[in-house]
């Protein structure tokens, strides 16, 4: 029930009680009695529910890539071919596009050939030296050119290998910053990959809340670009510090969508289910009195109103969770309990069914 629709309601109750207060005084008063439901004040009553209901911190997060790189040239070339365009799935260690390698093709040609002298030029003297024909030491020279040749063989091998421009990680290509047939220096941009499985948002709590939360508490995002789409996720990680600048710790929430329709970007509002009642007994937010900080409702019994302290606890959806005053059985007073007392003769003019179904979304006030 909105502000506007319980004062309409309570205007109406009042007018009704002063209409029949009126009709009172102009009869006879020997033909009424005093519990004639005339003269009863005019209440509007609701019965209480039981339904599940949900402890929620609600916080806003841009939503994130899980992992995304920036894929730059190794080595400068000739964009020779492209295998893939943006929105392309990829796995780590594919070709994404390939540079010209002919120079370093033939670097590597001409050190596996001067390799191969100079393999056969150590064997030589290797030979000769354990005949005594030559001075040990020359073969041992021998080895060390060998060896240094050997690394720059395979730095070679490695810097052609580089023309072959691989993804780091697997995603999806999200930007492309190259063309065929242009010349890129080293350490230029090429793609980026983005992985999107899952999204996650980063979400910032104030440092009271910090024992509430925990991983594995379940999350919805609630996204207004998608016309107030919601989406399933969980927390995977509570930073263990708290930033003395700010007064919050974060926490990492992973939203798995396979649908592809959540975008990195986008702005989500965030409800993390900290608490679960099964089967909680609720009132409506309505009936509840706040008098000297102390709660209570009025019931009515026998047509007339008995007022009953209660303790609350979770709020939801205009609803409250009861955790002592009540069984359950109740019709609590919703409209017109701000002028009974104890013993009050009420007559009932209107009864609401409470809606159906559980309670999804609880937050609860800061």
């Amino acid at each position: 029930m909105t502000k506007i629709e319980s004062s309409y309601r309570l205007a109406v109750l009042l007018a009704l009680a002063a209409a029949l207060a009126a009709g009172c005084s102009n009869g006879k008063a020997k033909d009424k009695g005093p519990d004639d439901a005339e003269a009863a004040v005019p209440v509007e009553v609701q019965p209480l529910r039981r339904a599940e209901m949900l402890a929620v911190y609600s916080g806003t997060a841009p939503i994130e890539a899980h992992e995304e790189a920036e894929v730059v040239a190794k080595v400068g070339g000739e964009v020779r071919q492209i295998f893939v365009e943006e929105g392309d799935a990829v796995q780590a260690g594919q070709v994404l596009a390939r540079l010209d390698g002919d120079r370093l093709r033939l670097e590597v040609a001409q050190t596996e050939a001067n390799l191969r002298k100079l393999e056969r030029d150590y064997n030589r003297q290797l030979e000769l030296s354990q005949k005594g024909l030559v001075a040990k030491g020359t073969a041992e020279n021998a080895k060390f050119d060998l060896d240094a040749l050997r690394a720059a063989y395979d730095s070679g091998r490695l810097e052609l290998s580089y023309t072959d421009i691989r993804a780091p990680i697997d995603g999806v290509v999200s930007a492309r910053y190259i063309k065929l047939g242009n010349t890129i220096a080293q350490n230029a941009p090429t793609f980026r990959v983005t992985d999107l499985d899952p999204l996650v948002a980063y979400v910032h709590i104030p440092e009271k809340e910090f024992r509430k939360l925990a991983p594995q508490q379940t999350a919805e995002i609630v996204v207004d670009a998608l016309g107030g789409e919601r989406f399933a996720g969980a927390i995977s990680r509570i930073s263990p510090t708290v930033d003395p600048k700010t007064g919050t710790f974060r926490a990492r929430v992973e939203v798995p969508d396979p649908s592809r329709r959540l975008k990195p970007g986008m702005f989500g509002r965030v409800h993390i289910v900290y608490e679960r009642r099964e089967d909680a007994l609720q009132l409506p937010r309505a009936a509840i009195v706040d008098a000297d900080g102390e709660q209570s409702v009025f019931v009515v019994e026998d047509g007339k109103a008995a007022q009953r302290p209660v303790r609350t606890g979770l709020a939801s959806n205009g609803w409250v969770e009861v955790v002592e005053g009540l069984d359950g059985t109740e019709k609590v007073v919703v409209v017109g309990q701000g002028g009974l007392k104890t013993g009050t003769a009420v007559k009932v003019v209107d009864a609401t069914t409470p809606a159906a179904g559980p309670a999804t979304s609880a937050i609860k006030a800061k």
